[in-house]
């Protein structure tokens, strides 16, 4: 049976941000997940984890100046230094908390630079990132997105993160397979997955359209449940989605699973 985390940037809004972690382990959840965890107390934040039971399944890097427009960094040529020291400060934070996956955001690809260039940078920073992790028992996850909510985002197929991992070459980097943005981008859900199941080290949900919870929009959730199943992925789901209206009249859905 699939095991879902709460993404603790999306749900839950209803509470302050600590008491977010309470009622992800008080509606069932042994995991969550959060964007960017860097503005709170990270001793904070682990006594509250340990306190509700919970495991720190994934975070993202730091992905530059949100802000201004960044989406990450690790396509940049021009802003290397920045992104290995960004590397750096996600380790350091995550280590602490047994947070075991770290998702690498590709960035806006630069208008100013070739492809071989931009694909190249990619590549020797995600590697850089990847043995840097290794030492704490840490993956790097790549996920492609679609161009509808970032455009000018540099990964968006699955096709496309397929050879990246393949020229990235590490064991300890993996796709973040989003149901969601890869049923925007793509469609054939099920044999894309089975497909890419040996790199799935993440997998993340919403509905379509609007981003809600599963139920709300066009994907056969109850089936690609099933098929995940079947394949055998023992990973984590994170719910990264907006409810529809409040995080808890929205989570019928998930019963059966918890």
């Amino acid at each position: 049976m699939p095991k879902f985390n709460a993404n603790l940037t999306m749900m839950f809004n209803e509470f302050d941000f600590m008491e977010r972690f309470k009622q992800a382990h008080l509606h069932g959840f042994k995991g969550v997940e959060i964007l960017f965890p860097y503005a709170y107390p990270q001793d904070e934040v682990g006594d509250t984890l340990s306190k509700n039971n919970l495991e720190l399944v994934l975070f993202n890097m730091p992905p530059g100046d949100f802000e201004a427009g960044d989406r990450g960094l690790a396509c940049l040529p021009d802003r290397i230094s920045e992104f290995k020291d960004n590397v750096h400060i996600a380790i350091n934070y995550a280590a602490p908390l047994n947070c075991k996956r770290l998702h690498c955001m590709a960035g806006l690809t630069p208008a100013q630079h070739s492809n071989e260039i931009i694909e190249e940078t990619f590549i020797q920073n995600v590697r850089f990132a990847a043995d840097l992790c290794r030492d704490h028992n840490i993956e790097v996850m790549i996920e492609s997105i679609n161009t509808r909510d970032i455009p000018g985002y540099y990964l968006n197929y699955s096709h496309q993160a397929e050879r990246l991992l393949e020229m990235i070459d590490r064991p300890n980097v993996g796709f973040q397979y989003d149901i969601y943005h890869m049923q925007i981008m793509e469609g054939d859900l099920a044999p894309t997955i089975e497909r890419l199941i040996p790199h799935i080290k993440h997998m993340q949900l919403a509905d379509t359209p609007g981003r809600h919870e599963p139920g709300t929009g066009e994907i056969n959730y109850s089936f690609i449940f099933s098929t995940v199943d079947a394949l055998g992925y023992d990973g984590w789901i994170g719910c990264e989605y907006r409810p529809l209206e409040d995080t808890i009249s929205g989570l019928d859905w998930i019963k059966p699973y918890l």
